[in-house]
């Protein structure tokens, strides 16, 4: 299942970042917890240039504990600052400016030696849907950016001031014009980052029945009462029926199986589920 998917306001909004970045001391990039290397974008590694970026695996309520924090330690080993909380928990918002201070402590000790009181500058990057306006919010310790959770809520740069004197610019969420693999197109599309209407939900509904026979195969049977089945289209249809989607004379309606079953993954009903793991190539 191939998915590319690149409109015109996002192309926008790497301009945008482009000429934005250019005031900034330092980047938060934001990764969702379920899918952290697919939420890497490519296209912003000339973006970041030699800028210090403090990487947040946002979402941790979501996937499960232990695999979360092994890709954490993969990314310090790879040399990244990382940071893993759920922007939805308060006590996590402090942690994140420590962080940002930290990554910029050469920068602050440098002005405060020159004896400037030196407001840092920092740019909020990720994918869509990834939670970045909601973890500003947290951040603000307010709502002080619009946020939702489909990918195209922020449509362009929003400069907000933190405790500290600290300013942040939150950003649209950006794909990559190409998609570093079918697989990784794949998990943004599980994970809301692609927007639902250009992406045909059952055979993406198909395809995650399949990665969860493989990797968590009692997550099925244990939501909607199934009898276990090696076959998609089948168990597809089988959720149909529990869910009640069956068409007049008897015909199961798999379009409106394959949403709640996408809509069930995305709000954990089917269990804490990551996408990939640190230890795959």
């Amino acid at each position: 299942m191939l998915i590319q998917w690149f409109p015109g306001h996002m192309a926008k909004a790497k301009r945008q970042m482009e000429e934005s970045i250019k005031r900034v001391d330092s980047l938060i990039y934001v990764l969702d917890a379920r899918a952290p290397f697919s939420c890497i974008n490519p296209e912003f590694d000339n973006l970041i240039g030699q800028r210090p970026v403090l990487y947040v695996i946002n979402k941790c309520d979501l996937a499960p504990k232990a695999e979360v924090e092994a890709w954490a330690e993969r990314f310090r080993r790879e040399g990244m600052r990382v940071l893993a909380i759920s922007s939805t928990v308060g006590k996590d918002a402090p942690k994140v400016l420590s962080a940002l201070q930290e990554i910029n402590r050469d920068k602050i000790e440098r002005n405060r030696q020159k004896g400037v009181n030196y407001a840092l500058k920092a740019m909020v990057i990720g994918m869509p849907n990834t939670g970045k306006s909601t973890l500003i919010n947290a951040l603000c310790r307010g709502k002080k950016t619009v946020t939702g959770d489909r990918p195209g809520v922020t449509k362009g740069e929003q400069w907000v001031r933190l405790d500290g004197g600290i300013s942040l610019v939150d950003t649209p969420g950006t794909l990559s014009h190409s998609m570093k693999s079918e697989r990784a197109g794949r998990n943004l599309a599980f994970i809301g980052s692609v927007r639902d209407a250009v992406v045909d939900t059952t055979e993406l509904a198909l395809e995650l029945i399949k990665f969860l026979f493989e990797s968590y195969p009692s997550a099925l049977s244990e939501r909607y009462a199934l009898e276990r089945t090696g076959d998609a289209v089948a168990t597809l249809g089988e959720i149909a029926k529990k869910r009640g989607f069956v068409r007049k004379g008897g015909e199961v309606d798999l379009d409106k199986a394959a949403a709640a079953l996408i809509d069930d993954f995305r709000k954990t009903r089917l269990g804490r589920i990551i996408l990939e793991k640190a230890n795959e190539d």
